[in-house]
């Protein structure tokens, strides 16, 4: 395998000097610096398609600068990059219920389902019984 990452267009055989990523929540395009390391979710461009490189319609192109004097990439910007798509990707912070409000205290979450245990304190019957013959 080559050591020169290459163009992620079709039939592109130039040597990749730029990485596309997007972020969706936001509708915009990234174009930054050639990323230190393939990411599965970003395209390498090589200087040609990103200087034609247009968005859809509604979305942003936001262009980060590219050091043109060092031997790549910056780290700094690079860093500020990772960054942006990390925080557009997080979801939204939820607040949880108190445990006061409901029935009984959380013991275990695992995705939408939640182990409950009731409180003892509260005087609560237990399950019925079945009588005795």
């Amino acid at each position: 395998m080559s050591p020169v990452r290459r163009c992620s267009r079709t039939a592109c055989r130039q040597p990749a000097v730029f990485t596309l990523t997007y972020v969706y929540a936001d509708s915009t395009a990234v174009l930054g610096p050639l990323a230190a390391y393939v990411e599965p979710h970003c395209y390498d461009l090589c200087a040609m398609h990103a200087e034609r490189l247009t968005a859809p319609r509604g979305w942003e192109v936001v262009r980060l600068p590219v050091e043109t004097s060092g031997g790549g990439p910056g780290s700094d910007d690079l860093e500020a990059l990772a960054d942006a798509v990390r925080e557009a990707a997080r979801p939204p912070a939820r607040r949880e219920p108190d445990e006061a409000v409901g029935e009984g205290a959380e013991t275990l979450r695992r995705g939408h389902l939640r182990v409950v245990r009731s409180d003892p304190g509260r005087g609560e019957p237990g399950p019925p019984r079945r009588p005795r013959d």
